[in-house]
This record gives C-alpha cells, sequence and structure tokens, in this order.
C-alpha cells in the first residue's frame, strides 16, 4: 500500500478521490503570476505526483493566468482514468497580477469555456466559485446570482459538480436550496481553524471539505511546538501539519501545492504518519 492509499478515500461528486491530492497553484510564476521559471520542471511534478497515486489535481484558469491548466494539459493529457481535474471561477487578474472579481453571468461562462478550452476537456468534473466578497476572506453577501448561473451550465454539460469557496456556512446553506453541493474549500489549516464547525456539519452530509493553503500558505506555519512534535516523530513541520489534516476529519481532502519534486515525495510520505492522542493534544494548543 501506498503512502497516498494509507490517507484513505472520499466522495468527490460521484468520484471517489484518494484524500492526498495536489494543487498545481504553486506551478505559475512568482505571486501566481506569468510562466515558471522551468516550465519543464513543473511539467516533471504533474507527472510525478500522478506516478505516486494522485487522482486529484486542484487548478483553476486564473492561476497565470492560464499557466497551470496548460502546463496540465501538457504534462498528462489524455488524461490517466480516474484523475479528477477540479478548477475555480470567479476571480481575473489585471496586467500587474491583482486579483480581481469576475462574476457575472457572462464572465463566470466565459471562465468554464477557457478551463475547457486550456485543460483539453469536453466537461469540468468539479468547478468551484470563489467568492470574491472579500478577496482575503469570506465574508457574508448573496451568490444566489452565481450559483444558479453555474447551474444552468451544469444542465447544459458543461459542468457535473459545482463547489464552492471562500465562503460562510449560510452561504453553503444557500446555495445547497439551489443545487447539490460537492464541496466547500476554504482556508483551513492547524493555526487557522475558523471552520471548525462547518467541517463537522460538512461531514454529517456526506460533503467534502478541501482546505487550502493547509501549511499556512504564502506563510508557512511557524511554531515551536509544530518543530518539537516534527522532531519526536523524525518528520517535518510540514509533514505533521498534512497528517494532523488527514486525521481531522474523514471529509478532509488535501491539495497541498509545490513546484518541486522533493517537496511532493515529503508530503506524500505525510500520509503515513499517524499522531497520536498524546501528539495531538500538544498540536491542539498551538
Amino acid at each position: 500500500m501506498s503512502a497516498i492509499d494509507s490517507a484513505g478515500t472520499y466522495q468527490l461528486g460521484n468520484r471517489t478521490v484518494r484524500r492526498l491530492g495536489y494543487g498545481a497553484m504553486q506551478l505559475a510564476g512568482p505571486g501566481v503570476f506569468g510562466p515558471p521559471r522551468d516550465p519543464d520542471a513543473a511539467r516533471a511534478v504533474l507527472r510525478d505526483a500522478v506516478a505516486r497515486g494522485v487522482n486529484h489535481i486542484d487548478t483553476s484558469d486564473f492561476y497565470g493566468p492560464h499557466v497551470t491548466n496548460r502546463l496540465i494539459r501538457e504534462a498528462l493529457h489524455p488524461y490517466p482514468d480516474g484523475l479528477v481535474i477540479v478548477t475555480k471561477i470567479g476571480a481575473r487578474r489585471d496586467g500587474t497580477g491583482a486579483w480581481l472579481p469576475a462574476t457575472s453571468a457572462q464572465e463566470l461562462r466565459q471562465a468554464v469555456h477557457d478551463n475547457l478550452r486550456n485543460l483539453g476537456l469536453d466537461v469540468l468534473e468539479v468547478v468551484n466559485l470563489r467568492s470574491m466578497l472579500d478577496v482575503f476572506g469570506p465574508a457574508e453577501g448573496s451568490l444566489e446570482a452565481q450559483v444558479t448561473a453555474l447551474a444552468e451550465m451544469r444542465e447544459e454539460g458543461l459542468i457535473r459538480h459545482i463547489g464552492l469557496s471562500n465562503v460562510t456556512m449560510k452561504q453553503v446553506e444557500d446555495a445547497r436550496r439551489i443545487i447539490p453541493i460537492a464541496c466547500v474549500q476554504n482556508m483551513y489549516n492547524l493555526v487557522h481553524r475558523n471552520d471548525d464547525a462547518m467541517i463537522d456539519a460538512l461531514a454529517r452530509d456526506g460533503i467534502a471539505y478541501v482546505p487550502f493553503f493547509p501549511l499556512g500558505g504564502m506563510s508557512p506555519l511557524q511554531s515551536d511546538a509544530l518543530s518539537a512534535v516534527a522532531a519526536e516523530l523524525d518528520a517535518t513541520p510540514m509533514q505533521v501539519a498534512i497528517a494532523w489534516l488527514l486525521q481531522r476529519s474523514p471529509n478532509t481532502l488535501l491539495i497541498p501545492g509545490t513546484s518541486s519534486r522533493a517537496h511532493l515525495r515529503e508530503n506524500v510520505k505525510a500520509a503515513e504518519l499517524v499522531l497520536s492522542e498524546k501528539v495531538l493534544a500538544k498540536l491542539e494548543r498551538i
């Protein structure tokens, strides 16, 4: 059994995926803008991820923009059976790389077609609607018009399943009155735990929760307690952070990203870590 297999599986839409996936965001250039310094290395990471058992890749056409989707297509198309590619829409980049809302029905439709073209797909398995009511975190407000636009594209056969990103529990509940929701993707990790109640509620309904920035994002998790636990387990702090998330709830699907094959191997190996109750208690105090 591989490390990824030992982490188990969960439903994402009507597909079963391994709980340790891969996030493609870091394959773009600095600031998730422009091309990578070494496109061949980026494609090698993608191939290595799939070779190691990853069958859930998270991406977006506004990474780059267009960069990560094209790299995925170049590296992996025709896609292996069982590979689930999840994308995200609702934002765009300007010429300086700023993140701007792109949430009109026309913009969302264009984004779906851009993703289809750049990924080389006829239908998108899962599309996450990224709320841009606040770029820096969830903010209350209606997403009804955007969710309805995605529901219409689902009826047309362009999308199979719909997810939400950067949202509140009320927005999840409101969206579920319009369309089934396959997953929620919010910021969550050992330190940023505002979604504890949401994760548990989604688990009860069999809905996947996909934490982005599971390792802290642009500011990696820093903690003496985390480092001490990692030293005890002969692991890296990031491996412990991944293992903690895998044990947090069975509906968590992880998408740690990296542009390094060495870091990819470390992330995959983290699925083998089992944290004892004593270790979990130490981590809870962070």
